[in-house]
């Protein structure tokens, strides 16, 4: 699948965005800036099943408890004693699973290649799945902007980022990643963030250079 215009590629640049934003800790925020509303709307502009999968996300958030999926949350990402599913590159990618391993200091190039510095405010691993997903929509926001723009050379210097990153870091470590948590989660919500998560970066995984 090829992006055959800019809205399509900055669809999928908020699905992206959008996505990050859900792996930070749960609070009615979410429903008040109308995040999964806004998903479903970019992931209709991508893939019907994409957007089916945005609207069970929403309707699992709304049937939990603000308290359940504050625990489930700490149970799967934090610990501190059996974390369900570490949410960090290394632990999937470095043999023995070390934080802040080779991986890491791989995907720290990555995003000083692409220009991305992690928020100020952020005060975890940098690769968290979180911030990785905020890369991804860096990077294809700019291969939005490029193609309305018609810049082919700094389309082309975006996308091929973008296949590196997601061959070589997040599009390699998700489907584990996503596994976990549909085996560790007590609540839907985080099964069918898993599920919608593992769907779209093997969507981006599977797209060519434009």
């Amino acid at each position: 699948m090829q992006p055959s215009d800019p809205n399509d590629g900055a669809a999928r640049a908020d699905v992206a965005r959008l996505l990050a934003a859900c792996y930070y800790e749960p609070g009615p925020e979410f429903a008040e800036e109308r995040v999964f509303e806004a998903l479903r709307d970019a992931a209709a502009g991508i893939d019907p099943e994409l957007a089916a999968s945005a609207g069970r996300l929403g309707a699992a958030f709304a049937a939990e408890r603000p308290e359940d999926l504050l625990v489930d949350y700490a149970r799967l990402f934090l610990g501190p004693v059996d974390t369900r599913a570490k949410p960090y590159g290394s632990v999937w990618l470095d043999d023995d699973g070390p934080l802040m391993g080779d991986s890491t200091m791989a995907v720290l190039q990555h995003y000083e290649e692409g220009g991305f510095e992690v928020d100020e405010g952020f005060h975890d691993l940098p690769d968290h799945v979180a911030v990785e997903l905020e890369y991804l929509y860096v990077l294809l926001f700019r291969e939005a902007e490029a193609l309305a723009r018609d810049d082919p050379a700094t389309l082309r210097g975006a996308s091929k980022l973008r296949t590196r990153f997601l061959a070589e870091h997040l599009g390699a470590w998700i489907a584990p990643f996503s596994a976990a948590v549909r085996e560790g989660a007590g609540c839907a919500f985080y099964r069918e963030l898993a599920d919608l998560t593992e769907r779209f970066v093997t969507m981006e995984s599977a797209r060519g250079l434009p």
